[in-house]
């Protein structure tokens, strides 16, 4: 699974006004930036390798810039995290298959604000997903 999928199955939950992949372009307020997490651990792989694995996973961090409103910005936060918290068997729009959403963290993480004033949340997670 590619973080495109994941950027394009997000903007279809219409959480926010911009998704991005790797940065977020011009620090546009109200924008989801999708991110690869380092893992740790071994790869999945079924006895007989990895060719009859059947899933495989994907660590991704979301970083929610929302704006200088510190309410509104946990309230997006809520949001984001209310939508992809409890994702069970979901097709992207690319045909990747959702299995499900592991949260690494309890709840949205507070990061602060950027030099701009804009209040950022991070959700960490790891996407199951079949091959």
């Amino acid at each position: 699974m590619t973080l495109a999928e994941v950027r394009d199955w997000l903007e279809t939950l219409e959480l926010a006004e911009h998704c991005h992949i790797g940065r977020i372009e011009n620090k546009k307020e109200k924008s989801l930036g999708v991110y690869g997490m380092a893992r740790n651990g071994r790869p999945v792989m079924a006895i007989g390798g990895g060719a009859l694995s059947s899933y495989d996973v994907r660590g991704v961090s979301l970083l929610l810039h929302w704006t200088r409103n510190a309410a509104a910005a946990e309230t997006a936060a809520a949001a984001l995290w209310d939508a992809v918290a409890c994702v069970t068997d979901v097709d992207t729009p690319g045909g990747a298959h959702i299995q499900y959403i592991e949260p690494l963290v309890p709840e949205p993480v507070p990061v602060g604000t950027d030099d701009g004033g804009v209040y950022e949340y991070v959700v960490e997670m790891n996407i199951y997903y079949r091959r």
